[in-house]
């Protein structure tokens, strides 16, 4: 009869390190993603200025109006007079547009491959983190190819700085604005490339972002592909 008495309450003291280790990681995500929403918080009240060691700005983002999602699908414009992003609140995506670009989105059922030239600013750091707008990669656009299925985009990348560094899985901050800009080629001058900025979290970042949780800054230009 003591077996049986005793053994429940062995079983318990030997979950209980597995039990202390599983909310001590639960209290670390959750001050992970606290510091995050401070350091995003903080990025949209200020903004960020980032020069080059001969003082040349590189990176420039003026303290942001935050408008709606209900507000911006009245006409999907982000005012840029105003430094106006739209805060999609089901993810915490950030994003203004800065050119819609000429062409088309991309329809369901079509998968396209995209041209990306892009930089990326880690929000806890203070420089750029990646960037294929180097000397040494201006010829050389990230590309991904993107299916829309249903009204669900999804993409992978082909080639490019992102792939090399974070893997072939193409963010979901990078297919939210594919949703609201028009892809198409620059064949002439006035032929106009579509450019956004957005602010990503972690949950919708790469994989360093999701395992490492910080938030990233990226201006991001799309054109479709050949």
């Amino acid at each position: 009869m003591n077996f049986f008495r005793i053994f429940p309450l062995a079983a318990l003291v030997g979950l209980m390190p597995c039990l202390v280790a599983c909310n001590d990681d639960d209290d670390s995500y959750a001050e992970l993603r606290k510091t995050e929403r401070k350091l995003v918080a903080n990025f949209v009240a200020n903004g960020v200025t980032l020069t080059n060691s001969e003082g040349v700005s590189i990176l420039q983002v003026d303290p942001i109006n935050v408008i709606s999602q209900e507000e911006f699908e009245e006409d999907t414009v982000t005012d840029l007079s105003r430094n106006e992003y739209v805060l999609f609140s089901n993810t915490g995506l950030y994003m203004q547009i800065v050119r819609r670009g000429t062409g088309e989105v991309i329809k369901d059922g079509e998968s396209t491959a995209v041209l990306c030239r892009y930089l990326e600013y880690n929000l806890s750091g203070d420089s750029i983190q990646s960037s294929n707008r180097t000397l040494s990669t201006t010829t050389m656009p990230d590309i991904m190819n993107v299916t829309n299925s249903y009204g669900v985009l999804s993409g992978t990348f082909q080639s490019g700085v992102m792939r090399t560094i974070y893997g072939s899985s193409v963010p979901s901050a990078w297919l939210t604005p594919l949703q609201y800009v028009k892809l198409g080629r620059q064949e002439t001058p006035s032929d106009e490339v579509a450019l956004v900025r957005i602010i990503a979290p972690s949950s919708v970042g790469h994989t360093n972002q999701s395992s490492l949780v910080y938030p990233c800054f990226y201006e991001i230009s799309y054109q479709r592909g050949r």
